[in-house]
C-alpha cells in the first residue's frame, strides 16, 4: 500500500489503493469517444450506442402500459441538461421523464428512459445536436434505479509512455490482484465530489452540522486552482467582500446555480436556507449525500490501511445477501456474531453474501467490532453523529442511511488491445472493456490500473 495517492483523492476520502502493482499512467477522455457507456437493465435489455436493427414495428401500448421506453444516446452532454433539451423539444415537463441512472458527461453514453404521455412519432421528430432518442416499446412502470443492473464500458487510455509489454504486464497484474481480492473496492468516484472543484462534500458537511452560512459561502465562494480563471476570480472577490449584489454582477453566466442563490441573497442576505431552496431538490440532496459518500470512502480507506480483509468478515461487521442477478440485497443484512462467524464466512466465500459498510444516516448506525472502532474514530475526528443527518431546516434532504458493499464485482474484463497511438505515434494506447454493477464507478477501476499522479491531467 506504499503507492502515493494524489492529494485530490485524499481530500475525498480515498487514501489508499487496494492493489500494490505499478500503474500504467496515461490519460482518459482524450477524445469523447474514448469513454463509451452502455446501460444494462435487470430484464436483460441493453441500451446500445448504435441501433442494432431497423425498426418498422408498430408501437401500440397494451391497457396498462403508459410509459414509452426509449434509448437516449448522448455525446458530451450532462444527463440532466440532455433531459432538459429533450423535454423542451417534446414540450413536456421534466417530471414526465424517468431514468435508471445518471451517466458520465464527458463520454458517449446510451441509456434507457421512459416518457409519460408521449407518442413514438413525437420522439422520432426530436432533433438535437449530439443527442439521439429512439423509441423501443412500451413499459408498464416508470423507470428507476430499481430496474438498473449495471453499465458496460469501452475505454481507451492514451498517452502511455511505457512499452506495450510493460503496459500489458501491469494491467494483468492489477486485474489478478483484484480477482484475488474478490472485486474492485467500492469507493464513491471522483464525479460524486467534483474533480476540478471537489467541494460538494464540504458543503454537505456544513449543512449536516447546521452551519448554513458556511455551506453557502463554500458553494459560492471557495475557489479552485483547476477551474476557469473568470469563475475563480469571481469567487475570490465574493470571499473577500461578502457582497452578494456585487457578486451577482461579477459571476459568469455559466455558473447558473450560483447565480440563482445570489439573486436570492442579494434581496435577503441572511436567508441562507432560502438560498439553498432556490436550487433543484436533486442538487440539494447531492450535498449531504456527498458527505455521506466521503465518510464511506474514509471508512473503506482505513479498513484497507489497517489490513482488515475485504472478502472476509470479522465479528461486528455488516454483511448483506446477494440476489440471483448478483446485485446486493441491502435490506437483507446482519451483523456478524461470534456464533455466526464461520457460517457467514462460508456464505461470503460462496458469493451468497457480501461484506458491507454503513452510509451513515439518522437510522444507520456504525459497524461494531474492529471496523466499528475505525468508524467511531473517523466520526469523532469529523465531529459528527448519525443523528446530524436529520436536517431540521430542510427535512426533505435528511438521510436515513443504508449499507454499501465494500467490493463491487468486475465482470467480463477484457484488455482488447495495446497498440501504438496513431494520434501520437511515439506513445501507446490501451483499449479495455468491462461491466460494473449499478452504483459503481469506472474511474475507481481506472485509478487502480493507472495510479495517476495528476488527476486533472489524467482527465478524471
Amino acid at each position: 500500500m506504499g503507492l502515493c495517492v494524489p492529494k485530490i483523492e485524499k481530500l475525498i476520502g480515498m487514501e489508499v489503493y487496494a492493489t500494490r502493482s505499478l500503474g500504467i499512467g496515461g490519460v482518459i477522455r482524450e477524445f469523447i469517444e474514448d469513454f463509451v457507456v452502455e446501460e444494462m437493465l435487470v430484464n436483460g435489455a441493453v441500451a446500445r450506442i448504435r441501433q442494432q436493427y431497423v425498426e418498422n414495428q408498430d408501437f401500440k401500448p397494451s391497457i396498462n402500459e403508459r410509459y414509452l421506453l426509449c434509448v437516449l444516446v448522448k455525446r458530451n452532454w450532462d444527463t440532466f441538461e440532455a433531459l432538459k433539451a429533450v423535454a423542451r423539444q417534446l414540450n413536456i415537463r421534466l417530471r414526465q421523464m424517468h431514468i435508471a441512472g445518471i451517466k458520465d458527461a464527458k463520454a458517449v453514453t446510451a441509456q434507457h428512459i421512459t416518457l409519460e404521455d408521449v407518442s413514438p412519432e413525437a420522439v422520432k421528430r426530436v432533433n438535437i445536436r449530439d443527442i439521439e432518442i429512439r423509441p423501443v416499446g412500451f413499459f408498464r412502470h416508470k423507470l428507476s434505479s430499481y430496474y438498473l443492473l449495471g453499465n458496460s464500458f469501452n475505454i481507451t487510455i492514451r498517452e502511455l509512455r511505457r512499452s506495450k509489454s510493460v503496459i500489458q504486464k501491469r494491467i494483468n497484474e492489477t486485474i489478478k490482484e483484484l480477482e484475488e481480492l474478490g472485486g474492485v473496492p467500492n469507493f464513491f468516484g471522483h464525479q460524486r465530489f467534483g474533480t476540478t472543484r471537489p467541494i460538494t462534500h464540504l458543503v454537505g458537511k456544513a449543512i449536516v452540522k447546521g452551519d448554513l452560512r458556511k455551506a453557502v459561502m463554500l458553494f459560492l465562494a471557495k475557489p479552485s486552482f483547476n477551474e476557469n480563471p473568470e469563475s475563480r476570480q469571481a469567487r475570490e472577490q465574493l470571499w473577500k467582500s461578502q457582497d452578494f449584489q456585487k457578486a451577482l454582477k461579477n459571476f459568469p453566466k455559466q455558473l447558473r446555480y450560483e447565480r440563482l442563490m445570489l439573486r436570492h441573497l442579494a434581496k435577503k442576505p441572511e436567508d441562507f436556507a432560502g438560498a439553498f431552496k432556490t436550487l433543484p431538490v436533486k442538487l440539494q440532496m447531492l450535498f449531504p449525500q456527498a458527505y455521506q459518500a466521503y465518510l464511506f470512502n474514509k471508512f473503506l480507506s482505513r479498513r484497507i490501511a489497517s489490513g482488515l480483509p475485504l472478502n472476509r468478515a470479522e465479528v461486528g461487521d455488516y454483511v448483506v445477501s446477494v440476489q440471483h442477478s448478483g446485485l446486493p440485497l441491502l435490506t437483507m443484512n446482519k451483523v456478524v456474531k461470534t456464533e455466526t462467524f464461520a457460517e457467514i464466512n462460508e456464505a461470503l466465500k460462496a458469493g451468497r453474501m457480501r461484506l458491507a459498510l454503513p452510509l451513515i444516516g439518522f437510522k444507520q448506525k456504525p459497524s461494531q467490532g474492529l471496523q466499528g472502532e475505525i468508524e467511531k474514530q473517523i466520526l469523532e475526528e469529523e465531529g459528527i453523529t448519525p443523528e446530524n443527518f436529520k436536517i431540521h431546516f430542510m427535512p426533505e434532504i435528511s438521510l436515513k442511511g443504508e449499507l454499501r458493499t465494500v467490493l463491487t464485482q468486475l465482470i467480463s474484463f477484457q484488455l482488447i488491445d495495446v497498440s501504438t497511438d496513431s494520434v501520437k505515434p511515439h506513445k501507446n494506447k490501451a483499449k479495455l472493456s468491462f461491466i460494473l454493477p449499478r452504483g459503481s464507478y469506472a474511474t475507481i477501476l481506472l485509478r487502480e490500473l493507472m495510479k495517476p499522479r495528476n488527476l486533472i491531467k489524467a482527465r478524471f
